[in-house]
């Protein structure tokens, strides 16, 4: 080895999130030499991304060292999981052309419909093309009083307009929960998002600082002095929403929460009888 290369500095293995601010496209970014440790830790930033259910997950491998391609699995197991899922999230790869895992990855993804890019602006320009037209109202707030009654209202005008009156009241609850926290323990401004997932409703708040918000473990309520009502916002969103979280974006972070209307049981449905009542009636002529 030479001594210039000896004197080379060590890259540390880094994983990095960047969220747009309706938590719809996530970035993820990979940087160092593929080993054991940097393994480990993308394979939780991934699963993390896809339990956020965003619509496209990319993947930016531009500075990972990589020369055998020995990461090639991680991503075809990370494609499997995003097209098993309801709905499928979209995945791409970002890797320079002329590394050896971009020339692995475009044979294999060829037959797992996982597409590979040279740049992350050729793959966001991508996703965008091939992301379904998903109705969407948007509005930026102010850290003011009477900014959760505007969210609200917002919220409750898609519900309507979008036909999914079961989940009117519980998204107007969420929706003023996280448009509080934000007010609270951001206080900047804000990006409120409301948008059709599927058969529920997406609801989003982006703000101005990076710190993400804490489930506080609730007081216990003592005879004779005043119940504390701090940090309950957050447990009524777990309650009421499916699923709930934030992500880092470039500013600040996003809060989301994904409502869902409750499973119907079919009308024409009736119980199954046990198997040892099915059987006990007669088998033959009394």
């Amino acid at each position: 080895m030479s001594l210039s290369a000896a004197c080379l500095p060590v890259k540390e293995p880094a994983v990095h999130l960047e969220s747009d601010v309706d938590a719809s496209v996530v970035l993820l970014t990979v940087d160092g030499r593929w080993d054991r440790v940097l393994w480990k830790l993308t394979t939780d930033r991934l699963h993390k991304c896809l339990a956020e259910h965003p619509e496209a997950l990319i993947v930016d491998l531009s500075d990972l060292d990589d020369p055998g391609a020995e990461s090639a699995t991680t991503w075809m197991a990370a494609q499997q999981k995003a097209a098993a899922m309801n709905p499928s999230v979209q995945l791409a790869l970002c890797i320079p052309p002329e590394l050896p895992l971009a020339d692995r990855m475009q044979r294999l993804g060829a037959r797992r419909y996982l597409p590979v890019y040279a740049r992350v602006r050729q793959a966001r320009v991508a996703i965008a093309g091939r992301l379904p037209l998903t109705e969407r109202l948007a509005i930026t707030l102010r850290p003011e009083p009477d900014a959760p009654s505007i969210a609200r209202n917002l919220v409750g005008d898609a519900c309507l307009s979008w036909d999914r009156h079961e989940l009117l009241h519980p998204s107007r609850a969420v929706m003023s929960e996280l448009v509080n926290n934000a007010i609270e323990h951001a206080r900047t401004e804000m990006t409120v998002v409301v948008s059709l997932r599927g058969a529920g409703i997406h609801l989003s708040v982006a703000d101005g600082v990076a710190a993400p918000p804490q489930l506080l473990r609730m007081s216990r309520v003592l005879r004779g002095r005043p119940l504390d009502e701090h940090g309950r916002g957050l447990h009524l969103v777990s309650v009421l929403a499916t699923a709930w979280g934030s992500l880092p974006t470039r500013t600040g972070k996003v809060v989301w929460a994904t409502l869902q209307p409750p499973l119907r049981q079919p009308r024409n449905s009736s119980p199954r009888l046990p198997s040892s009542i099915q059987n006990d009636g007669p088998t033959g002529p009394r």
